[in-house]
């Protein structure tokens, strides 16, 4: 008499794990970089600029790739198209550590940012598909997944990994790249095939976006003020905590920036469900991120490490909630076009702010003035958000 009822119990945890699984895989081998970036310059003899352009190679990938997520998701579903990201995705980490020089080091790199840029839009259709009445949880749990796949190689990779890989930064990305294939085959064989691959024949050809529809731009705008304010950040919160002579708050800062995020994603994972189809939680992210980032350009040492946090906390949440939109507002055969077309400008307004951050510093002379076009992205999330109209369940 319960069997079905623990069936469906044992498919819905199922489900969960492996969209946070999905959300780990995306991230772990991107983030395995930073740590590692040292040993790489000195090795290969690379100039600044030409580890900018190996740190930046990534969220360009997002932007330029996406929508070809979206094709492969037309002609092979979401599902094959996830495992097939991560598969990429793993052989280009690997091949990160075979790079001979730096030429073949951004070839590898590229070819892992492409696996990562077509699982993206594989992912709200997934949700959408395993978990329909729960988007707004399933869109919070492939995202804490992210976040802690993002967190891991950072935290691990210098005290523990090089270590036990004789300092090998080779070594390191082909380590990383192992539980990315792992997670592959691991969802390939448990995800649930009867409803992910279930696909109407006729929608097959319908993969490139409509972009004259106004949503899209809205979707994307908005996601993209939250993946700039996180990314430049992330760029000049080490170079300004430098300049006002605070180099010691570097590594808090930082921390406080990316482990703030941990906390308002086990939050969304609770109250998700319930927020999911209202706009005011995105005016009140983008007002926290205002206040937060007000703070870190006026306030002294400590209160930069505590708004650092507090810009963490908010970009997280208002992710989640952003990424819980195309299944919600979307057509089911369409969520992968507006999917894509959303991560497509979003990660183009990413690697476009912190440019205009940079400008901002070196004409002005100002360091504080970097952070007024994440400021500027904080306003536009606010102004954005009240347009977006949630249509019924």
């Amino acid at each position: 008499m319960h069997a079905p009822a623990q069936s469906s119990q044992r498919q819905l945890l199922l489900c969960i794990a492996l969209l946070w699984l999905a959300g780990a895989g995306s991230r772990i081998t991107i983030l395995a970089v930073p740590p590692v970036i040292p040993p790489i310059r000195t090795e290969l003899g690379m100039s600044e600029t030409q580890v900018g352009i190996l740190t930046g190679l990534p969220p360009v990938l997002f932007a330029c790739t996406a929508v070809l997520g979206s094709l492969l998701i037309a002609r092979f579903g979401a599902l094959a198209t996830l495992v097939a990201g991560l598969l990429v995705t793993a052989a280009g980490s690997a091949l990160r550590g075979a790079a001979a020089e730096m030429y073949a080091l951004y070839a590898a790199t590229i070819v892992t940012g492409f696996g990562v840029a077509i699982m993206h839009p594989s992912l709200p259709p997934l949700v959408r598909t395993w978990l329909p009445h729960r988007i707004g949880f399933g869109a919070a749990v492939f995202t804490n997944g992210l976040l802690v796949g993002e967190i891991l190689p950072v935290a691990l990779t210098i005290p523990l990994l090089l270590p036990l890989l004789h300092d090998s930064w080779r070594a390191s990305f082909v380590v990383w790249a192992v539980p990315v294939a792992l997670i592959a085959f691991v969802i390939m064989a448990l995800a649930p095939r009867s409803s992910a691959s279930a696909r109407p024949a006729a929608t097959a050809q319908r993969w490139w976006p409509n972009w004259r529809d106004p949503l899209i731009w809205r979707l994307g705008i908005a996601l993209g003020s939250v993946n700039a304010m996180y990314f430049s950040a992330n760029a000049f919160l080490p170079d300004y905590l430098h300049h006002i002579g605070r180099v010691d708050l570097v590594s808090a800062a930082l921390t406080a920036l990316n482990v703030g995020q941990i906390p308002a994603s086990l939050l969304l994972l609770a109250v998700a469900g319930r927020l999911e189809r209202q706009i005011w939680p995105h005016v009140v992210c983008g007002v926290g991120s205002l206040a937060a980032i007000i703070g870190i350009a006026t306030l002294p040492g400590p209160g930069i490490v505590i708004c650092a946090g507090v810009l963490g906390f908010f970009a997280a949440a208002v992710l989640i909630l952003m990424l819980a939109l195309p299944p919600l507002l979307a057509p089911p055969d369409d969520v992968h076009r507006v999917s894509a077309a959303m991560f497509t400008i979003s990660y183009s307004c990413a690697v476009i702010t912190p440019v205009l951050s940079g400008l901002a510093w070196d004409l002005t002379g100002i360091a504080q003035s970097a952070f007024v076009p994440l400021g500027l992205c904080a306003v536009v999330l606010m102004t954005i958000a009240p347009t977006i109209r949630l249509r019924s369940a």
